[in-house]
């Protein structure tokens, strides 16, 4: 036990039944791993020493009942006091207290409270009010107790619409980005299509200058045999050149036959039969009607010179 730098007598000797009495010790600060060695303390008075505050550890002494912390220089107390759930008397009486810790609202078995000469916030002092007799200390722990409650239902309230706000903006986020996602993906989709668009108008263009090419080289093939088939219609032509040349060759032949019947009639022995009489009379009338055409005299004329 710290008193003004040196070490004192135990903790134990100062016990007495429940009662431990460290008031007046000049402590700067509490022992309160002693002190936890010691659940039989429920009563423990820390009145008129120097405290400026009280370590978050004291708060694990459950074991107390009643506590005096009057008349040092408390400026607050720590936030989980409300721990201390079997307390019931509660003396601050001339600290330096402005406010109370939410936790404190936890005290349920609180009965007494004397919260007089502190520096308190307008609204708990009038809660408090005074605390000049057991029926006005014990008022005060009550309404003290419900002021503590509504501050802490209020500020639950609010911690619940924080959570609420932050739950809601979560969720708007999360919409947000699902929303986002949504239009990514459409453009991704809008983006494949139009690569899909863009191939296939690829493939009908090849598909299409594949098949003008291949009409084109059909043309040229056909206008490459167009000569030879344009050929075969002169053929007629031919046909007919060549029949006439034969209907030629049968008259000279036809011809010779009449020379040669009528050159065996006029000088042959055979010009007494009656076949060479019908000929060389059809070639004297023959002759005779040709003499009448003066070309065809002199033609005559010419030959029989000849």
């Amino acid at each position: 036990m710290s008193r003004g730098g040196g070490k004192g007598p135990s903790l134990k000797d100062k016990l007495d039944g429940n009662e431990l009495d460290l008031s007046l010790c000049d402590l700067n600060e509490v022992p309160v791993r002693e002190l936890a060695a010691l659940p039989k303390a429920t009563i423990l008075d820390l009145s008129c020493n120097n405290l400026i505050s009280l370590p978050s550890d004291f708060c694990s002494l459950m074991h107390l009942v009643k506590l005096d912390l009057s008349k040092n220089r408390l400026q607050q107390l720590p936030l989980d006091f409300g721990r201390l759930v079997n307390l019931q008397h509660l003396d601050l009486l001339n600290n330096r207290l402005v406010t109370l810790p939410v936790s404190f609202a936890q005290l349920k078995n609180l009965k007494w409270l004397d919260l007089k000469d502190n520096p308190l916030d307008p609204v708990l002092a009038k809660v408090a009010g005074d605390c000049l007799d057991e029926k006005q200390c014990k008022q005060a722990a009550v309404k003290v107790l419900q002021h503590m409650k509504a501050i802490q239902s209020e500020q639950d309230r609010q911690r619940q619409r924080k959570l609420q706000a932050e739950r809601e903006m979560e969720k708007k986020r999360e919409a947000e980005q699902r929303a986002k996602e949504a239009q990514e993906r459409e453009l991704r989709k809008r983006e494949k299509a139009e690569e899909k668009e863009r191939r296939r108008r690829e493939y009908d263009a090849q598909k299409a200058a594949k098949q003008e090419m291949e009409k084109k080289t059909k043309k040229e093939n056909v206008q490459t045999r167009k000569p030879a088939s344009s050929s075969r219609p002169a053929q007629p032509p031919r046909h007919r050149h060549s029949w006439s040349r034969s209907v030629l060759r049968v008259l000279l032949l036809v011809l010779l036959c009449v020379l040669c019947t009528l050159a065996a009639c006029k000088l042959t022995e055979l010009q007494r039969q009656p076949l060479c009489v019908s000929v060389n009379t059809l070639y004297e009338d023959v002759v005779a009607a040709l003499q009448n055409h003066k070309t065809l005299q002199n033609m005559l004329q010419q030959n029989s010179q000849q």
